[in-house]
């Protein structure tokens, strides 16, 4: 373990060549309350860069967080393999595996794996632009959750461009399964979640959690939820190639049916939050905000992707718009 698991290695560089309108400069922390909204779109006001090993790769990960222009979304470049080929855009279609986190590759095999932390980050605290920078194939795996992302983008600050940003409106529902597992989508009055897990053992057991999902109540009620696993599944995930920096700095670890980290659970139902965090962050793959309620029964990454594929492959389940808030009336649904 290096220090900055738990505490991320922050430095700041000017970059007087980027461009905002006049009236641009939002101000440190203010932008959660603009996330899962209309308006304009923003990027940082300023590089950061953090350290930490990777939750999976087990290696050392220098990131950077870097401004970028309207429109481009959000991007990775992976450094360690350079501008050729290190390139992989955060997008839906772009996720090549979802065993235990969300992998996006590119058309030369270039990935960035366990993405799901810091695009939940981005989404909370309204962030529409950015280039992630990464030397290895994932972010560092902080203390297992979105908060030390959020940490990072609000001391780097936030700049509002002159391009308005679009929402993406669910017009009807959308839902994929699996067995007694499911995620949908289906139309409502601004962004909610309602997300269920129901796991063997007692230390998780049924739990639930709904809210209606601004950047304040996902950076009070989400972000502080860790990422969990089973002590008795380590050997196994790590001769698979997966868990290898995995520790109990970064991750609720539940061992003989007993969360065995010493300080405890943050949340009585740590868990399902986190499993929302989760949602939060996948879905923001879609290139925006979603405007309509999630519900989620023992959802994870990969019904998540899959349930961004249905909505992009049913053009009339959605649309995109920069339509103000009080714009917005959810369609009416058939009674019958």
């Amino acid at each position: 373990m290096v220090d900055s698991l738990a505490i991320p290695r922050l430095d700041f560089v000017e970059n007087d060549a980027f461009e905002a309108s006049d009236d641009s400069i939002s101000a440190m922390f203010s932008q959660t309350a603009r996330a899962f909204s209309p308006g304009f779109q923003t990027t940082l006001r300023q590089p950061v860069r953090c350290s930490g090993i990777g939750l999976h790769c087990g290696q050392l990960v220098n990131l950077t967080l870097k401004p970028a222009e309207a429109n481009s979304g959000i991007r990775f470049l992976r450094t360690d393999i350079g501008e050729t080929g290190g390139w992989i855009s955060g997008g839906w279609n772009h996720v090549s595996d979802t065993t235990l986190c969300t992998t996006i590759s590119n058309a030369s095999g270039a990935h960035v794996a366990t993405i799901e932390h810091l695009m939940a980050a981005l989404a909370a605290t309204g962030i529409d632009n950015a280039v992630v920078e990464l030397d290895a194939p994932e972010p560092p795996a902080m203390d297992g959750s979105s908060e030390p992302f959020m940490f990072l983008i609000e001391c780097a600050g936030v700049v509002t461009l002159s391009v308005r940003r679009a929402l993406l409106r669910v017009l009807k529902p959308v839902r994929v399964t699996d067995g007694e597992k499911f995620a949908a989508l289906i139309p409502g009055n601004g962004c909610s979640m309602d997300v269920c897990i129901d796991f063997a053992s007692p230390a998780i057991g049924q739990q639930r959690t709904t809210l209606t999902l601004s950047g304040q109540s996902f950076k009070s009620d989400l972000a502080r939820a860790r990422t969990f696993g089973f002590a008795h599944e380590v050997a196994y995930l790590q001769s698979k190639g997966l868990a290898r920096g995995g520790s109990l700095d970064n991750a609720v670890v539940v061992q003989d049916d007993v969360v065995i980290n010493p300080g405890g659970l943050r949340f009585a139902n740590e868990f399902v939050r986190h499993k929302a965090l989760d949602a939060v962050g996948d879905l923001y793959l879609a290139g925006g905000p979603f405007w309509g309620r999630y519900i989620g029964n023992q959802a994870g990454h990969k019904l998540n992707n899959l349930l961004l594929h249905a909505l992009m492959d049913d053009a009339g389940a959605f649309e995109w718009t920069t339509a103000d808030q009080t714009a917005f009336q959810a369609p009416r649904l058939a009674s019958h």
